[in-house]
């Protein structure tokens, strides 16, 4: 019977694959993350979700795991996140850490405990292609709370290891299948902040971390002239208007940021559309390589709905994508992912 290590966030999500795995017959291990000590997190607002992944173990009959890997996950996780920032980009953290983190290092801790295989609860799917012999990464049923976009850094080895237990139910059943089970968990609220920014205040996060608050500069136009001062480098992203403090109409918004300079740039919102997006450090999935002009459908942020798009390698690796559709706000620091139907193909680091 193959062991399979199930990453437990204490979530409804994670109680439910646990139930799925044991009805599959498998002899399943809870195992639970703790990533955040020693991380300067706002008084009152530290998750103890370990408790609740344990009792949800312990109601289960799962043997249970917890491995402290907050050492490692702030050295990679946390320091890219305000490295991004600072470098003016925005980070997906939550992508960079499936891959180093929940993918990576659990994985590592996993076997050294004896597991076969992974298992979490997220909503996507694996599949093999008969024809190549790649595993792929699917969408997950329930294309409201699909995660393929956050697993696009996956590599071929961690697929194959890979379980997704819930890759075929909707949310609504997978509560529904939780009350059923009488799980602590079934009505538990999801979590829907950064989990090391569980106050949404990332600038008073990275403030903490560094010992320094973030750069202030000017605010210009787009002849370069002086429209006011900001109140940190790292508070605004592209496409933002809230917050600029500037009583300008029409209204303004962030169109770019130059880090050596800590300047913003502000225009007006058709400045912010564009069809073509430059993008690099690619992960493919679906294929080996992009060896020519293919069409897709891409997203440049989780939230986003798809769009038409033709990507075409470039000779240094990168990637150029021409939407059939002007997108707004493209985002550097983000990731494009790139669909064909409802596999993953790849996905890439903005950098336009």
């Amino acid at each position: 019977m193959a062991q399979v290590f199930l990453g437990m966030s204490g979530g409804v999500d994670s109680s439910a694959a646990a139930v799925l795995l044991e009805e599959a017959g498998y002899e399943v291990h809870g195992l639970h993350l703790s990533l955040l000590k020693g991380l300067p997190l706002p008084v009152g607002r530290v998750p103890d979700d370990g408790a609740d992944a344990g009792a949800v173990a312990r109601m289960l009959g799962l043997p249970f795991h917890d491995v402290d890997l907050s050492e490692c996950f702030r050295q990679t996780v946390v320091d890219y996140f305000i490295r991004e920032y600072e470098a003016g980009r925005t980070p997906n953290p939550c992508v960079f850490c499936n891959r180093t983190i929940k993918f990576g290092a659990m994985w590592d801790a996993a076997q050294a405990l004896g597991a076969d295989c992974l298992a979490t609860g997220h909503y996507a799917n694996i599949a093999r292609d008969a024809a190549t012999g790649r595993y792929l990464l699917r969408r997950g049923a329930d294309r409201a709370k699909d995660q393929s976009y956050f697993l696009c850094r996956l590599t071929q080895k961690q697929l194959s290891r890979t379980l997704f237990p819930l890759g075929g139910l909707t949310k609504p059943q997978v509560r529904e299948l939780a009350e059923t089970r009488g799980l602590i968990t079934a009505q538990k609220r999801d979590s829907q902040d950064i989990c090391f920014v569980p106050d949404g205040d990332y600038v008073g996060f990275i403030a903490r971390c560094t010992g320094h608050p973030s750069p202030t500069g000017p605010f210009l136009d787009l002849e370069g002239r002086v429209l006011g001062q900001h109140k940190g480098f790292i508070r605004y992203t592209r496409g933002q208007h809230k917050g600029l403090g500037l009583a300008i109409e029409p209204p303004l918004y962030v169109l770019d940021k130059d880090p050596r300079t800590h300047t913003i740039r502000l225009g007006h919102n058709q400045d912010l559309f564009t069809t073509e997006v430059i993008a690099g450090d690619w992960n493919w999935i679906a294929v080996s390589a992009l060896t020519g002009p293919i069409e897709v459908t891409a997203k440049t942020r989780y939230s986003q709905r798809e769009s038409l798009a033709t990507v075409e390698p470039l000779a240094d690796g990168r990637v150029h994508l021409r939407f059939r559709e002007p997108q707004r706000a493209v985002t550097p620091g983000q990731f494009a992912v790139l669909y064909d139907g409802e596999t993953v193909v790849g996905g890439g680091v903005i950098e336009n």
